[in-house]
Parts: C-alpha cells; structure tokens; sequence
C-alpha cells in the first residue's frame, strides 16, 4: 500500500499493537502489581505507626509524682496523641538515675531541690516527655496556687482562652500535603522514565533491525509516531491510574477517609496534567529513539529528556511559595506542580484550567517539532544525529 492513500487512522492499529505488547509483557504486569502492593503496604505501615501508641515509662520518687504522671496522660489524651506514661515507683534518686542508665525507663522525674520537679534522662532529652510532663506539672501547681488564693480555675483563666478558626476548613493536613507532592512527582519520574524508554527502546530496534523499512512502506511515518505515542500513553494512564486509587483506597483504610475526598481532586487534576504532558514526552522519547541507530546510542540520545524529567521532579519536591506558583504555569513541570498547589489548597479553582490551556499550548507546539525531528530522523541510518542535524535533513 502506498504511503500517500494509507489511511489516515491507521495510528489506531499501531497503538493496540503497542498496548497488546505492553500486556504481554511479563516485567510490566509484574512491576505493576508490585508497586501497587508497595504502596499500599508503605500506607499500611505509615498508619499502623501513627495509630501505635508510644509507651512512655517514667522512673519516679517524692510524693506528688504519681499525680504528675496521671495529669500528662490526660493533656495527651486531649491533643489526641497516642502517648501513655507509666509511673515506676523507685526508693530513692540514685535508683532512679539508675533505671535511666539501664534503659529499663525512658525517664526519671524527681522533685528538685528548691521547689519544682527535675526530668532526668540517658544521653538525650524525650521530646515527648519533656512536653507533657513539664505542662502537667505547670498545671497542678497552677491550680494548688490558685487554691492557696482562694481562685477556681475558671476564674485564674479567664480571658485566657485563645480559639483557633481556620478559613479554609477543607485544606489538607500540610504535612499530608507534603506527602502527596512528592508522592506525584514520584509517580510522574516513574512513568515518564519507564514508559518513555520504552519508546526510545522499541523505536531504536525497529530502527537497528530494518523493520521500520517495512513499516515506511505500508504507512506514514507520522501515523506510527502517532500510534507509538497514542498507545503508550494509554498504558500509562491506566497504570497511573491504578497506583492513584490504590493510594486513596489506602488512605481510606488507614483512617484518613476525611482527606480522601479533597486530595482526590488533586489527584484527579494530575492524572489529566499527566496525561497531556506525557503526550509532548513521548514524542521526544520517540524522537530519541530515532535519532539513535543503535541501543548503545540512546544513553546520548535520551540524555536531554533525563534531564528534564529529574528538573521536574525536584521542582516538584523542593520549590515552594512564589517558584511553585510560577512553576505551575510552565508546560511539562506543571504536570507535578499544580496538582501539588492544589492538593495544599493554595491555588484558585480556576487556575488548574488556565494551567492546562497553556499547557496544551505548548505541548502541540513541542509535538509539532518532535514529529518533525522524528520523521527526518528514523530513516537515517549511517550514524547517530543530533536534533539540529535532523532537522537539516530534506524530507
């Protein structure tokens, strides 16, 4: 069949011929479920830690001790902290500061010398214990102070209550936020990385093996750029996909279901940022597979798309303030950043479509020129092209 009457969606066959391929392959099935299970294992784990209560043992002496323990339980309690202290009654402080070197306690708590209390530790300080002892101990002797002045506690507080009112009631926890940032860029390195050499891959063999030769006669060049990227993009929007529910039906297990909700849109927007970047980057993996005329030649010849892979995902993981609101309008990096703007609360409902408009801008822009370079490059076989070398070659 001549180039010039194939039909013009042709680029459909080559496309269910790369997915079919994609679900033969063995490593892919088995990568995939894997990731899947590490993800919601490393979910599983991360609140099975959160939800461990952390015990706390506390060699005392002196009267008053015990009631010290008891009150840092309750002040725990109420900041919902899952911290239980125990008090080890000891005979005297030499016993005490023993337990503490022995590691049989975590620490000591014994009544100072001029009035007050003294924590007692190994080699560094237990955060934990330092706050809710020293607070339990404020408050009893605030309350025996207002006793001896003939106060309530209501009355010694009041006007001292400080409420906290947040205007974004729906924002998500920041540290859970920080979570899900770099939990996208993660999954944009991995499927740009593995599904874009996997282009370059298929693109330089059939280059080396003369059969994109066949291929050039039955088709045009276009439609197979166009159904090599149409294909793999397909993939790695279902694969995306799985691993994005797999951490949300996590999230729901481990007791996070009221932040599911508002990190699914987020989620959501970066599955359509991903999809339509991939589009730009698949054809400049493609690009570098035609460029190569051989497998060895791909570590050159992907270099440039390695590198802009890694810059988005660190711009992912470590801009913040003004550079993650500016790197969320430029194509291609704001595949990680606006979703992760959004996943914070920071961005407008609007600013995700005014993203992805400019985006699109630019990825059909970027298209153009790879489907150019990759249509100049691939029947070029005496030796490994730059992309200014491409671009000089006559069609």
């Amino acid at each position: 069949m001549s180039t010039d009457f194939a039909p013009r969606g042709v680029w459909r066959i080559v496309a269910a011929r790369e997915i079919a391929v994609k679900l033969r392959d063995r490593n892919f099935l088995v990568s995939t479920v894997i990731t899947i299970v590490v993800i919601v294992a490393s979910l599983a784990i991360s609140g099975f830690m959160s939800n461990r209560t952390d015990e706390i043992d506390v060699a005392v002496v002196g009267t008053g001790a015990d009631q010290i323990v008891q009150t840092a339980n309750g002040l725990a309690a109420s900041a919902d902290k899952n911290i239980t202290f125990t008090a080890r009654q000891q005979t005297d402080l030499a016993a005490v500061e023993q337990q503490v070197r022995d590691e049989d306690v975590e620490v000591g708590l014994v009544a100072a010398d001029q009035g007050g209390w003294r924590l007692v530790g190994d080699t560094a300080e237990n955060d934990d214990a330092a706050t809710y002892l020293t607070a339990a101990a404020q408050q009893l002797a605030v309350q025996r102070n207002a006793a001896a002045a003939g106060l309530s506690m209501e009355q010694l507080g009041r006007g001292g209550i400080v409420a906290y009112d947040l205007l974004e009631e729906s924002a998500v926890d920041p540290g859970l936020a920080n979570i899900v940032s770099f939990v996208f860029a993660f999954l944009f390195y991995m499927a740009s990385f593995l599904f874009g050499m996997a282009i370059a891959q298929s693109v330089v063999e059939e280059k080396q093996n003369r059969v994109v030769e066949i291929l050039a006669s039955a088709i045009p060049l276009r439609q197979l750029l166009i159904g090599k990227v149409m294909g793999n993009t397909v993939m790695a929007f279902a694969q995306l996909a799985l691993f994005v529910g797999a951490g949300l039906i996590g999230l729901q297990v481990i007791g996070r279901g009221d932040q599911v909700a508002r990190i699914a849109g987020a989620a959501g927007w970066f599955i359509v940022f991903f999809v339509v970047g991939f589009l730009a980057l698949a054809s400049f993996w493609a690009v570098a597979g035609a460029l190569a005329t051989r497998s060895e030649d791909l570590q050159s010849t992907a270099m440039p798309m390695s590198v802009l892979i890694m810059i988005v995902l660190f711009a992912g993981i470590f801009l913040t303030g003004t550079w993650r609101i500016i790197a969320s309008y430029v194509p291609v990096v704001s595949i990680v950043a606006m979703p992760s703007r959004l996943a914070e609360g920071t961005a407008a409902w609007w600013e995700p479509f005014v993203s992805l408009l400019l985006m699109a801008v630019g990825i059909y822009g970027i298209v153009l020129i790879a489907e150019k370079i990759y249509r100049r490059s691939l029947m070029q076989t005496q030796g490994r092209l730059t992309m200014r070398q491409a671009l000089a070659v006559e069609d």
